[in-house]
């Protein structure tokens, strides 16, 4: 497996330099002098990462022959409250198949989506539909941890293997699911990353969490909490989706003198609480996770947004240039988050096609014994379907952008 250790130059203004070790895809420090954030944290921004030099990538070795209804499948929120996370997977996936297809003229693999909403109760329908369409043999998503909650069945009994490039909440692989596979840690990793984080490199002495009502938030914000110390802890409270006056649990982080707020959500209530919050009075630091991390949050919080940090169990893709360059020409956009994993998620399947695994027993069964570099991480899944040795990152929001502060679990 693609290993590396190397010395990571992450400073904080409390703490002299601090050695690192981290596996793949370590990262390296840049010449940033960013303003600090709410509690007086100074982390500098990173700008490369480590890429294997063995990655599979999605052209393959050009030669590839299959039938030409063979097709892959995305399944996420296009639509709805915190679309952008699904759009931001969806591009990767349509980039690898883009550069596939270019490759190899003998196997034209077809693209076909279906947009969730990001819904527990919506997902099932696409879901149904996309697993009865026998053209398709793999699937990259579903994009978040309720959906794919309700809706893994509905994969499993038809046999269409599927990659979440994004769905963390760790019960996910615990109900005998033999299709589900995650590419990338669970909470039960970044969790505990989010509160060494906390407390280490932002330190942080009172954290208060919250936590909205989806399974991905009640799962983060349950580890995050255990994570940390009964002296650390501050309190905790929660809030609802779709809920737009964070009043009541604003006052009791004031209260509480908290210094950290980490809040186990979307972007969608994550904004507007993070604006209600500094308008309020406070002048601590706040960390939302992967489903925070976007540029839709920025936007939806305005300036309060500049006391922000983020975790995330994914790799900054906009920091491999290869990968940068050709998805910025596809979308007049820089990579988001997930962008890098949907990429990576979508290759695996298509090396399977290329292999000759183009129906769904054999598109499985490669999946269940991949052991390959992607752009992002090595890709090699346990019994269960999760991912081996996963690195979650830092991320904060310097000058109006959100920019990477490098690995922070090690």
């Amino acid at each position: 497996m693609y290993r590396k250790k190397m010395l990571a130059g992450l400073a904080i203004a409390a703490t002299a330099g601090l050695l690192i070790t981290s596996c793949a895809n370590q990262a390296s420090t840049g010449g940033s002098n960013s303003a600090s954030s709410g509690n007086g944290v100074n982390i500098p921004a990173v700008t490369s990462v480590d890429v294997p030099k063995d990655a599979v990538l999605p052209k393959g070795d050009g030669k590839a022959s299959c039938p030409s209804t063979t097709t892959l499948a995305f399944g996420g929120a296009e639509t709805g409250g915190n679309a952008q996370l699904g759009i931001n997977i969806y591009n990767g996936v349509q980039l690898a198949i883009n550069q596939h297809n270019e490759a190899n003229p003998g196997c034209q693999v077809q693209f076909k989506k279906f947009d969730t909403e990001g819904d527990p109760n919506k997902a099932t329908g696409p879901v149904t539909q996309m697993v009865s369409d026998a053209s398709i043999i793999g699937a990259v998503g579903l994009a978040f941890s309720g959906e794919s909650k309700a809706t893994g069945t509905i994969f499993d009994e038809k046999g269409l293997v599927h990659i979440t490039p994004s769905a963390t909440n760790p019960a996910l692989t615990q109900n005998g699911w033999k299709t589900f596979f995650r590419g990338l840690g669970n909470d039960s990793v970044q969790g505990p990353a989010a509160a060494n984080f906390l407390t280490g490199k932002l330190g942080a002495k009172k954290v208060y969490v919250v936590q909205d009502d989806s399974d991905y938030g009640i799962g983060l914000g349950t580890s995050t909490t255990a994570a940390l110390s009964s002296d650390v802890l501050a309190g905790s409270d929660k809030v609802t989706t779709g809920q737009k006056d964070f009043s009541a649990v604003i006052s009791k982080i004031i209260n509480a003198k908290a210094d950290a707020v980490f809040y186990a959500g979307y972007y969608a209530e994550g904004a507007p609480f993070d604006q209600q919050l500094v308008g309020k009075g406070y002048t601590g630091t706040f960390v939302g996770p992967d489903g925070v991390k976007d540029d839709q949050f920025i936007k939806g919080a305005g300036d309060a947004s500049s006391n922000a940090y983020f975790t995330c169990p994914c790799i900054p893709g906009e920091l491999i240039p290869s990968f940068q360059s050709e998805y910025k020409k596809l979308t007049n956009a820089e990579p988001g988050t997930y962008s890098i994993e949907g990429y990576d998620a979508a290759t695996v399947l298509l090396a399977g096609i290329d292999a000759g695994k183009q129906n769904r027993a054999d598109l499985l069964a490669w999946v269940k014994s991949y052991d390959k570099d992607g752009l992002s991480k090595h890709y090699k899944w346990d019994d269960k379907g999760e991912l081996q040795a996963p690195t979650v990152y830092g991320y904060k929001v310097e000058n109006g952008k959100i920019v990477p502060i490098g690995p922070i679990d090690k």
